[in-house]
């Protein structure tokens, strides 16, 4: 790209608070020194890098990027890109662009879902690594009641506190495996092996671990075959969804994304329906059925994943530029649309290196106002997303119902219904997520949360003789998960995908994701101990308790996102928190 100048960019603040830097010659218009740079400009150069540049100096721009990088043969292509990047609503009055590139242009707009087969093979791969995690979650709910007394973990061997550390461990090691080390593997394995690879290596650990939990002879053999599973399961979910995200056009990539969390709800409901599946094979099998039959789903992506483009932007990173225009072809329906996606996501990747050469972003995660602020107010809702009480339904629906006076075949019927309820009510979240809010979607959902909770929890008061018992606990459980798959469903992980700057995305998602699984491996791991404390009654009423305590933090702390550049998101974080002025602001 042309030389570009040492000098510090002005900056001015609008009324709102929204900061604007004034562009020089260089590369996407900005002349970024870090060392000059105040922290409160790196952010706003990504709104459009582009824009306002003059045509001259765009095209030479351009010239440079494709003399450098082996596309001579394509500057024609990629000028025409970089103007319809620069000026994206305005691309049908560009006369440089034929007919037929100004239809494919509209179609993005008319005919959204109009994509390349390429891009459609990505999503169905993307959705079964969604489909693995959902099923490694809840196969465990129907399995635990018979491996319990196959290892001989009952009052015969163990008193009762030892039974609940023993069972909370088990169930929950997977989530203790993410919280520590699985999250905290993703960029390293990402850096090394790429998206495909890290996705790949991720559903071959979820494949041997599935052989593994169903050949256990013994608690410490199957906790250990969890625990590993638990390495997989954070990288495949800090990593599938910006895989997704970094692969697909901008008019679908909410929709898209948003289908991580719908069809990790089909593979919860899968689980449930494993443990139906096999509930009368023969003796000591049914439970290693269980947990076995998760081996399908990861070998059938670990097939599929490099069959799939890798992911332009890592790509980008690794100097392979040539082979990321490649990808974007198959990913596009039309060469001017891939040269402009390929031309942004460059300019936007140089200003991510030369802002973080020589700075330390774990430190600035922390010490920057508004990366900070950003990483509060994710972790509320990754927090909430554990604490509201879902998973209990999650691993345990199957002994709550036994408790409640279910037979056994009875109460793993009853939990493939919570299974079933959680995938169908996931699916209005796609529509009413970029309508309705965020923070409008959690304000509304966590009462009813409470609701929902107690009812089920005090309907433990009923005598256990009468039918209306099963019915009332029945009620309360499924109408929670009606309410909980619109809210605290989808929204964390839409959430914090958007709060954090786009050049500490990967630590901030890894903070959010390693957040989320901690507090599920406590939720897993307590609830039996919660169980002989206070019995149901006093456990579901402890999770309705956080929904309430959740409401406000949501209130205060929370602002809302949708239909907002992430430029914007920031300067609503900065806005909301002006009274707690501090440092590195």
């Amino acid at each position: 790209m042309a030389s570009e100048k040492k000098s510090s960019p002005a900056s001015s603040e609008d009324g709102n608070g929204v900061e604007h830097i004034e562009k020089k010659e260089g590369l996407g218009g900005y002349a970024v020194d870090p060392e000059q740079m105040g922290r409160s400009n790196l952010n706003a150069m990504f709104d459009n890098p582009l824009a306002g540049i003059p045509r001259d100096q765009l095209f030479n721009d351009v010239k440079t990027f494709c003399d450098n990088h082996g596309l001579t043969e394509h500057y024609d292509t990629f000028c025409k890109g970089a103007l319809v990047a620069q000026s994206p609503h305005a691309a049908q009055q560009l006369d440089i662009l034929s007919s037929e590139e100004k239809r494919h242009l509209e179609r993005e707009y008319t005919h959204k879902w109009s994509q390349t087969w390429d891009l459609y093979w990505l999503v169905i791969m993307c959705s079964l690594c969604a489909a693995v995690q959902g099923m490694d979650e809840t196969v465990n709910n129907g399995a635990q009641f018979f491996y319990l007394k196959r290892f001989n973990i009952t009052e015969d061997r163990f008193d009762q506190n030892m039974i609940d550390n023993l069972t909370g461990l088990v169930v929950g090691a997977p989530y203790l495996a993410c919280a520590i080390l699985g999250c905290w593997l993703t960029e390293p394995l990402n850096r090394a092996f790429g998206r495909r690879g890290t996705i790949f290596i991720s559903c071959f650990i979820a494949a041997v671990t599935s052989i593994w939990e169903g050949v256990a002879n013994s608690w410490v053999n199957l906790f250990l075959a969890r625990f590993f599973l638990g390495l997989g399961i954070g990288s495949k979910s800090t990593t599938t969804p910006v895989y997704s995200a970094e692969c697909t056009p901008a008019p679908i990539r909410g929709a898209l994304v948003m289908m991580w969390q719908m069809w990790t709800a089909f593979g919860i409901m899968l689980g449930n329906i494993m443990g139906v599946a096999f509930l009368n094979v023969g003796h000591d099998l049914n439970w290693r059925l269980m947990l076995g039959s998760t081996v399908v789903l990861p070998i059938i992506v670990c097939a599929q994943v490099y069959y799939c483009p890798e992911s332009p932007r890592w790509l980008i990173k690794k100097n392979r530029v040539s082979k990321a225009y490649e990808a974007f072809l198959r990913l596009r329906p039309n060469e001017v649309q891939a040269a402009r996606d390929l031309y942004y996501a460059y300019v936007n990747v140089e200003i991510e290196r030369k802002i973080s050469h020589g700075r330390n972003l774990i430190v600035e995660f922390f010490t920057v106002g508004r990366n900070r602020r950003a990483a509060v107010a994710s972790w509320i809702v990754m927090f909430m997303q554990q604490f509201c009480g879902v998973n209990v339904i999650a691993y345990y629906s199957t002994t709550i119902f036994l408790e409640s006076g279910f037979s056994q075949s009875s109460a793993l019927l009853a939990s493939m219904g919570t299974g079933i309820l959680n995938w169908v009510f996931a699916l209005p979240a796609f529509f009413t997520i970029d309508t309705f809010g965020r923070r409008n979607l959690l304000l509304f959902t966590y009462p009813f949360l409470a609701i929902f909770l107690f009812w089920t929890g005090f309907s433990f008061w009923i005598k256990k003789q009468r039918p209306d018992r099963v019915a009332m606990v029945t009620t309360g459980m499924y109408l929670f998960e009606v309410f909980y798959s619109p809210g605290s469903g989808p929204v964390p992980f839409t959430y914090s995908a958007e709060a954090f700057p786009l050049h500490i995305r990967e630590i901030g998602m890894s903070f959010a994701t390693a957040t989320t699984w901690c507090f599920n491996f406590i939720l897993s791991f307590t609830w039996p101990h919660l169980l002989t404390a206070f019995k149901p009654q006093g456990a579901f009423g402890w999770y309705a308790g956080w929904c309430v305590i959740g409401w406000f933090l949501v209130l205060w702390f929370v602002p809302e996102t949708k239909g907002q550049s992430l430029i914007l998101v920031r300067s609503e974080l900065k806005l909301m928190f002006n009274s707690a002025h501090t440092g590195g602001t």
